[in-house]
């Protein structure tokens, strides 16, 4: 497997993938959509094969983390591309990452959570608004729960000391 950072190139393999995974070619976080295949980010690559995608954009001096992927369980691919993009705002010197997820992605909140990131704001209600631009957001997710709210959550970018 190598990872590498998204080049022009990958964009329609990238937007292949989003499409398949989110069911869309656009994402929404916080009301506003975006489309991945246009952003920046890391790409895990397996065989020509896309197996880990991270797509962010940087933004008052914040990066926010919109898309992970992850299709070999238990690889650590998703930690890595995390990891990447942990790295790769402190280097630009920014001073938090960000996400958005929604109330039935359990695992991945606890997986946020494992990296140091917390819980900083739930937009009640902000998946059944976000329905009706991307009608292809399931009513029922993870476990059979609802998904009607996003949870964002921030990890504070310590710069590097005189130490690293």
């Amino acid at each position: 497997m190598t990872r590498a950072v998204i080049q022009q190139s990958d964009r329609q393999a990238v937007a292949d993938f989003v499409e398949r995974h989110w069911g869309s070619t656009k994402v929404m976080s916080n009301g506003k959509v975006y489309y991945p295949h246009e952003l920046e980010g890391f790409i895990e690559w397996s065989d020509k094969e896309i197996v880990g995608l991270l797509t962010m954009t940087v933004d008052n001096n914040a990066m926010e983390v919109l898309t992970l992927n992850s299709v070999l369980e238990g690889r650590r691919i998703g930690s890595s591309l995390m990891l990447d993009a942990i790295t790769q705002a402190r280097d630009r010197g920014l001073d938090r990452l960000w996400l958005t997820t929604t109330n039935d992605n359990l695992k991945g909140i606890g997986f946020y959570q494992r990296l140091g990131f917390r819980m900083v704001r739930v937009n009640v209600g902000a998946v059944d608004d976000a329905r009706k631009v991307k009608p292809q957001i399931p009513e029922v997710g993870h476990d059979g729960i609802p998904v009607r709210d996003e949870i964002v959550m921030e990890l504070k970018v310590e710069p590097y000391s005189d130490a690293d």
